[in-house]
């Protein structure tokens, strides 16, 4: 059986500077949300109440990033704590609220560990650095028994809300994670949490309360108005079954295909870490011009007590001919994909290695598209391209993909053989490899997961991507996967 992994720390390989720019932003609101709350009075009573509506008085309740501590007295609990990093903000709430309990610390880490009837989060998802160590470390503050109830904003309100900011009708805010009520749901599974609701409300935010609250219980259950309310609520609660994996202490092949990519080799080796019983190391060298196979090798030599190996893609073209070209040496009973260029930190790849061995899904693919992404690390128009693909790409694999480009993807090796030997079902067209491996897993059947990565600028090299000729590429690609899919 596999150990479930320690509590993890919350963003620990980002730059400190990221994590202190939202502390100050946080820290320099005091009394803002006295002033938000009176502006957009409808809005609020609409969170409050709802959040009210799922949590009895009397409870014990903890609210993450609680602000003021307005919500939290609203919910009259019988023992009520909150935490949040803004001193300004816990100073206030201690002064209004003396019947509560408040701690200064860091949501992501949890300076608590108490068992809580309730959980709220409210308005927190899309400031969160690393959300799957924050939804991980809830196991900390929650029973069987315990309900957690997250409330966020739809996304599709994005454009309208910063015209808002523009117009200083609204206080300005960070850049937030792209958060869908999907990526809540698949985020919390991915802890170990059941989502027993959830869904939009309130399609209709602003307005006099009289008329509008009766507006929005018309208009929430409407199709297609429905998926417009401003609230994306999911209501899940904490399940840990028995974490069940193939194989009792699985091995891992990490496949790294290159082409002019020397000044990344070593930085690779050093930052890809040890996951289960063994982990290899697989470099597919595609013709490079640059040295990259002279440094792959002085790594091997330089590195003895790692198992790393070179093969040369030889005739073969493109990333995903070199990755069936690793996946078929690779020795380890579980096969994952790290670019070359490191834009995915290799740091993450344990994430995708327990989300596969505690059978959170069958295939595990990574996304660059939930929090904001670094400098100039994609571009408009790729940012664009994906978000309209992964609508497309969802709707044929009927499951949740929100990037499919995203380079890191991670499978069971005995999956992988059953997939490469129906590989003729679809062709040999797809030079990229990411949609012969996700049509192939949506063709066995897989239940696919996504987990959220921090996308990186590159620091060495240049990227092989040719936007409208592989946007065009990806068209076509749309095209055959729904013919064998969808409209077989």
């Amino acid at each position: 059986m596999i150990e479930r992994p320690p509590i993890v720390e919350g963003a620990r390989f980002l730059d400190a500077k990221k994590r202190s720019s939202v502390r100050e932003h946080f820290n320099s609101t005091a009394g803002r949300p006295r002033r938000a709350r009176r502006i957009h009075r409808f809005y609020y009573q609409d969170t409050y109440g709802f959040v009210r509506d799922h949590v009895p008085p009397g409870a014990r309740v903890l609210e993450l990033g609680c602000g003021d501590g307005e919500l939290l007295s609203v919910l009259r609990p019988s023992f009520g704590v909150g935490i949040d990093f803004s001193e300004n903000l816990l100073r206030e709430a201690k002064r209004n609220h003396p019947q509560l309990t408040f701690v200064c610390g860091d949501v992501e880490e949890l300076p608590i560990e108490e068992a809580f009837d309730y959980v709220v989060i409210t308005n927190l998802a899309g400031y969160l650095l690393d959300a799957w160590a924050f939804f991980r470390n809830l196991e900390l503050v929650v029973n069987a028994t315990t309900r957690v109830i997250i409330t966020h904003y739809n996304f599709a309100w994005e454009p309208l809300l910063k015209l808002v900011e523009i117009m200083h009708l609204k206080g300005k805010e960070p850049l937030q994670n792209w958060l869908a009520r999907r990526d809540l749901v698949n985020l919390l599974e991915l802890a170990d949490f059941q989502t027993v609701a959830s869904g939009y409300r309130t399609p209709l935010p602003i307005g006099p309360a009289s008329i509008t609250r009766r507006l929005n219980q018309l208009l929430t259950p409407l199709p297609v108005i429905r998926h417009l309310g401003i609230t994306s609520y999911v209501k899940s609660r904490w399940h840990p079954g028995e974490a069940v994996s193939r194989s009792a202490d699985p091995s891992c092949t990490v496949v790294i295909p290159t082409r002019n990519e020397r000044g990344n080799i070593r930085p690779a080796i050093d930052r890809v870490p040890e996951m289960g019983s063994h982990t290899e190391i697989v470099f597919v060298d595609g013709n490079s011009a640059d040295g990259t196979c002279d440094e792959i090798e002085g790594a091997i030599t330089d590195h003895p007590e790692r198992d790393i190996k070179l093969i040369h893609q030889g005739e073969g073209t493109g990333k995903g001919d070199a990755v069936r070209k690793g996946f078929d040496v690779a020795s380890g009973d579980i096969l994952m994909i790290l670019d070359a260029d490191l834009t995915v930190p290799p740091e993450d790849l344990p994430k995708f290695f327990f989300a596969l061995t505690e059978e959170k899904g069958e295939f595990i693919n990574g996304t660059r598209l939930v929090y904001p992404l670094e400098g100039q690390a994609m571009r408009l128009a790729n940012i664009f391209g994906n978000k309209f693909f992964s609508i497309v790409f969802s709707w044929i694999l009927d499951q949740r993909i929100t990037d499919t480009l995203c380079g890191t993807k991670v499978m069971w090796a005995a999956d992988y053989r059953r997939l490469s030997a129906r590989r003729e079902e679809f062709g040999d067209f797809d030079p990229f490899g990411d949609f012969d491996l996700l049509f192939g897993a949506s063709n066995l059947g897989l239940r696919i997961r996504e987990v959220p990565v921090r996308y990186r600028s590159r620091t060495y090299g240049s990227t092989n991507i040719q936007r409208w000729r592989h946007g065009l590429l990806l068209l076509r690609m749309a095209l055959v996967g729904a013919r064998r899919l969808r409209f077989r």
